[in-house]
């Protein structure tokens, strides 16, 4: 075949219709054909054969805090996307908070594109913030190619990005609305919360007390009277609360334009495992009970749950000081997502084949990255993530690639070692290790003309 450079070979290659043996054929960065497993090499090409081991696609993780500028003590550009590299994912999202500044304007956007473009090891794109004071800005990143917006119902964690209230929620998601944007949002209902003992300590049965299932299951329901109102896109974050799946549902079939997502520690981990004391565990909303999880498996077995990206949220080993009154909320797991989600998976009955819509279809489809990433497929890019499914490692913090060595899964043993990870044809990671940065600025295509939802590279490192 003329311009293929290389040919990915495994028995066990991930594709849309299902795993199966085959030959990936590579040119320019694309996926050109995806054909049988003994099919001849085209000259000129390398053949790179994986042997048993899995192709999946690259993962795409739309929901990663790099806190880069501002707060790089805690995370970086550098330091996140040499982990995500490790851990199979070729894209990443940044969220528009804990960075310095937050990417609440233009001005602002440009200044984190400008950090992030000569270290980034994966393509990287950036959401926007919807804070009080800044509709007017909400179509200008638009135009300027965030692939949308995100809000809080309750106070954030950090000053600068202040939670929106009912009449400022609504003004922005009507903004948003009107040039066809999408609204994701931290649903915690202040009331709630407010309301909820508040005792600090080292209890973590204290803390899950202080973020009820009610806060999530009443902010959820609003966003979806909100959305049915206005006809918008809205997208609920890390959905904790098993509870409010009926409801979730129910707008879905009622034709609400809603999705959600879950995260791996929610999946993963369970309240009845957390010491007392260890506030790696911390995060907000928090981690429930294993009767909480099952129903949050069922979710995503059913498709209510739409996808599972990781939150990570890092900060210095300083700031989880052991109170969970005072902690850092935020599991640094960037790495650990797919070996951490397969583990669980493969116990209850799921394949890889779910694991990649889950954790690479999906999420390339909220953000319009579909027509680029998510799937081996032809026309899409060469992103690959190459799995040892049935091998097992234990997670040592310090072998980690991001910044602080501080984890939820320290100690723990996961099944699928992330052999290695391709971006746009090219290996990044090798065991655990990457190499350049190589990684590309994305934007959504028809960004400066207000229109569009699919995505393209917005300049190279």
């Amino acid at each position: 075949m003329p311009g293929v450079r290389l040919v990915l070979r495994s028995s066990r290659v991930v594709t849309p219709e299902g795993t199966r043996a085959a030959s990936v054929s590579v040119a320019d960065g694309r996926i050109t054909e995806v054909g049988p497993y003994d099919a001849p090499v085209p000259a000129g090409a390398r053949l790179v054969d994986a042997g048993d081991d899995a192709v999946l696609p690259g993962l795409v993780d739309t929901h990663v805090h790099v806190n880069d500028p501002g707060r790089t003590e805690w995370e970086g550009f550098a330091t996140a996307t040499r982990a995500a590299a490790a851990g199979g994912i070729t894209t990443l999202l940044d969220m528009p908070l804990n960075s310095l500044p937050p990417t609440t304007t233009t001005a602002h956007l440009r200044t984190k594109q400008e950090t992030a473009r000569p270290q980034a090891h994966i393509d990287t794109g950036f959401w926007g913030g919807a804070v009080p004071g800044n509709v007017s800005e909400l179509r200008p990143l638009h135009d300027a190619g965030v692939f949308g917006f995100k809000c809080f119902l309750s106070p954030s964690g950090v000053e600068e990005f202040p939670q929106l209230g009912p009449d400022e929620l609504e003004s922005a998601l009507t903004e948003i609305t009107g040039f066809g944007g999408l609204l994701i949002v931290h649903a915690e209902d202040p009331g709630r919360l407010a309301a909820a003992p508040q005792r600090g300590g080292a209890a973590y049965a204290d803390f899950l007390a202080s973020r009820p299932r009610a806060a999530e299951n009443d902010a959820i329901d609003r966003l979806i009277a909100l959305a049915r109102k206005l006809d918008a896109r809205v997208h609920v974050l890390h959905l904790s609360s098993a509870d409010a799946l009926p409801a979730i549902a129910r707008a879905r079939g009622e034709g609400v334009a809603l999705t959600a997502e879950t995260c791996p520690h929610f999946l993963t981990l369970a309240a009845e495992e957390v010491p007392d004391g260890a506030t790696e565990f911390k995060c907000c909303p928090p981690i429930r009970e294993r009767a909480n999880q099952d129903v949050l498996w069922q979710g995503l077995a059913d498709g209510t749950i739409d996808c599972v990206v990781s939150d990570h949220s890092p900060c210095t080993a300083d700031l989880k000081d052991g109170d969970f009154g005072t902690a850092w909320g935020g599991i640094s797991s960037l790495q650990l997502g797919l070996p951490a989600v397969w583990s669980e998976a493969r116990g209850r009955g799921h394949t890889l084949d779910d694991v990649a819509r889950w954790m690479s279809a999906a999420p390339a489809r909220l953000a319009g990255l579909d027509g680029r990433k998510g799937a081996v497929a032809p026309g899409h890019d060469a992103d690959f993530a190459v799995l040892a499914p049935e091998e097992t490692f234990t997670v040592d913090p310090a072998e980690l690639q991001h910044r602080n060595p501080v984890t939820a899964y320290a100690g723990r043993t996961l099944h699928g070692v992330v052999r290695a990870t391709w971006l746009r044809g090219r290996l990044i990671a090798e065991n655990g290790r990457p190499g350049p940065a190589t990684g590309r600025l994305l934007q959504r295509t028809g960004a400066g003309a207000g229109t569009g939802t699919r995505a393209g590279a917005a300049g190279t490192p």
